[in-house]
């Protein structure tokens, strides 16, 4: 609790300065790095991690690894979590200002499950429907599982729209064993 707390007043914190310098899509995509190299090397995390690496070779480290890749804003940040000694939370930083981000410019995620790929007619629909009830502009994930049979699953942050058939098939079932006898006495 204490940690995502901490995670959330970093990643606020590096928006508002974002937002406040003009950088803020530079720093968004720094991020977008930063989580893509979080989530892809362990052994990068458990550099950040460890306790027996000290913070002058963990900053030498980060400075190597970032660099060139980052902005100015974005390098200076992760100077002065790994400073703070807060580095251990640098994923979690990254999702929290992702998703900050996606809020501050009306993006919401939503992941579509299908049995076969969806052509651009149906994504377009997707979307209009989405902004439609949301007023959000969409970010759409596109996944294929097979074993839905047919129709779609649209995932949006909390709410599922289940429209598959596999699902369908499971309530027809369910229906069926349903015990329609009722004593009568």
């Amino acid at each position: 609790m204490i940690s995502s707390k901490i995670t959330n007043r970093y990643a606020k914190a590096l928006l508002d300065l974002s937002i406040e310098q003009g950088v803020l899509d530079k720093v968004y995509n720094d991020i977008i790095i930063i989580d893509h190299i979080c989530s892809e090397n362990r052994d990068f995390m458990t550099m950040l991690k460890s306790p027996i690496i000290s913070t002058a070779k963990k900053t030498v480290i980060i400075k190597a690894i970032f660099s060139k890749k980052l902005s100015k804003l974005s390098f200076l940040f992760l100077e002065i979590i790994t400073k703070k000694k807060r580095e251990f939370l640098l994923h979690s930083i990254a999702k929290n200002f992702v998703k900050l981000y996606k809020n501050h410019n009306k993006i919401i995620s939503a992941n579509v499950t299908t049995a076969v790929p969806i052509d651009s007619s149906t994504r377009n629909k997707i979307r209009v429907l989405v902004k439609q009830s949301t007023d959000f502009e969409v970010e759409l994930e596109e996944k294929i599982n097979k074993e839905i049979i047919g129709g779609s699953v649209i995932n949006i942050g909390d709410f599922q729209l289940d429209n598959s058939v596999k699902k369908s098939l499971r309530n027809l079932k369910n229906s069926y064993n349903k015990n329609l006898y009722i004593k009568d006495f």
